[in-house]
């Protein structure tokens, strides 16, 4: 048998290479048997779609079996997620100028003749109508609703008015007044509206309190009202508390007119709140993260491309699979499979409408198993043929 310093092309590097070679090699032999009798357990970005389909057909989630959807035919495609139902009490609009808790009430009461109440100035006589300009008027200190709905008014005692209107106030200080005073007159105005009124906060200009003015305002004259929302509607929801009731509204569907009847009613709290529609991306695309969506309607195409797609080296474009919970109450777990191999499939997955908290994964090639497992030999071996290289190259 020839020396080996004959193959390495002679020299003492070369035999010095030779020997470490030699020692190394039973290790590089056992590590490379590893290497070829283990290539599913080389690096990569997840399962192909054949470990996909597999493991689903015989698993479980929340004890109820994995349905796999291969999108075929326009049957497969799902219909759009329609928007929430409005579920909160439709009351009709209570009146404008109705009494409420809180509110800060203006009495001004005129008398004729001998006054009840003294200090009061007197009217000329444009201002008492041309009737008597003996007519004197007295506005009281402004007058708070408590918690139980009344106000106090000397001579007349404790007066409920929650729910009243002004004039129904106005009549009730007069009736109190009318045997005491002659031919009492009286005035209420409200100073400050709490019970009318509504919250509104969150991703708008101006949060705080806003008075209806005609209880007959909708959501979106709310929020106008409000100095109009921050951000863009696709992004935002709207939280509505009434009483004991809650909605979550998509702010572009309350604007979009998908709603006959959302109107503000008296003790609303509204919330304009940033919460974008997301879906998850996984796999052999060379991004894995969250992403927002671009519009408020998606479709899987335009996800695909949002995600870049498949990565050419990685990638499988037969194995694209989108995971969502489906069913009444969400508890089915399905996957759609979509083949983009098929021609059939780019029109079929521009109809099929993405949803909030959609997976989409993209499978890893089955074909790139063993090409990764000649990149990891190549580097295994690589110091070793540098070395011999730069061997050739001192003794040359």
């Amino acid at each position: 048998m020839p020396d080996p310093a004959y193959w390495l092309g002679g020299g003492p590097h070369t035999q010095i290479l030779y020997e470490l070679t030699m020692k190394l090699k039973p290790f590089l032999s056992i590590f490379a048997l590893v290497l070829l009798g283990a290539c599913s357990t080389l690096p990569s970005s997840g399962p192909t779609g054949s470990q996909i389909t597999d493991t689903a057909l015989q698993a479980q989630v929340d004890g109820a079996t994995i349905e796999i959807v291969p999108v075929e035919s326009v049957v497969d495609v799902p219909p759009a997620a329609a928007p929430v139902a409005w579920e909160l009490p439709d009351y009709d609009p209570p009146p404008s100028d109705m009494i409420g808790p809180g509110d800060v009430l203006s009495v001004t009461i005129f008398e004729a003749g001998v006054a009840l109440f003294g200090g009061g100035g007197q009217l000329a006589a444009n201002e008492a109508g041309g009737f008597d300009p003996s007519v004197r008027a007295q506005t009281l200190p402004p007058r708070r609703v408590d918690d139980n709905g009344m106000i106090d008014i000397p001579y007349v005692g404790a007066i409920q008015v929650l729910g009243n209107t002004v004039a129904d106030v106005q009549t009730k200080i007069r009736d109190g007044l009318r045997s005491l005073s002659q031919n009492p007159q009286v005035l209420v105005s409200r100073e400050e509206v709490i019970g009318n009124s509504i919250i509104i906060a969150g991703e708008v200009a101006r949060p705080g309190r806003l008075v209806l003015q005609t209880n007959r305002e909708t959501m979106s004259d709310v929020i106008a009202l409000a100095g109009g929302y921050r951000g863009e509607a696709k992004d935002l929801t709207l939280l509505i508390e009434r009483g004991d009731d809650l909605a979550r509204l998509r702010l572009f569907d309350v604007l979009a007119g998908s709603y006959d009847r959302v109107r503000a009613y008296p003790g609303d709290r509204v919330t304009i709140l940033d919460e974008p529609l997301l879906y998850s991306v996984l796999g052999a695309s060379g991004r894995v993260q969250q992403v927002p969506f671009v519009r408020e309607r998606m479709n899987v195409i335009e996800a695909i491309a949002a995600a870049g797609g498949p990565n050419g080296d990685t990638g499988d474009p037969k194995a694209i699979f989108l995971f969502r919970y489906t069913g009444p109450n969400k508890t089915q777990p399905t996957v759609y499979h979509f083949n983009l191999m098929q021609t059939p499939t780019f029109f079929l997955a521009q109809r099929f409408a993405l949803r909030d908290d959609d997976v989409l994964y993209f499978g890893n090639s089955e074909s790139n198993q063993p090409r990764k497992l000649i990149q990891t030999i190549g580097q295994l071996f690589s110091p070793i043929v540098t070395a011999t290289a730069v061997a050739n190259n001192v003794n040359n």
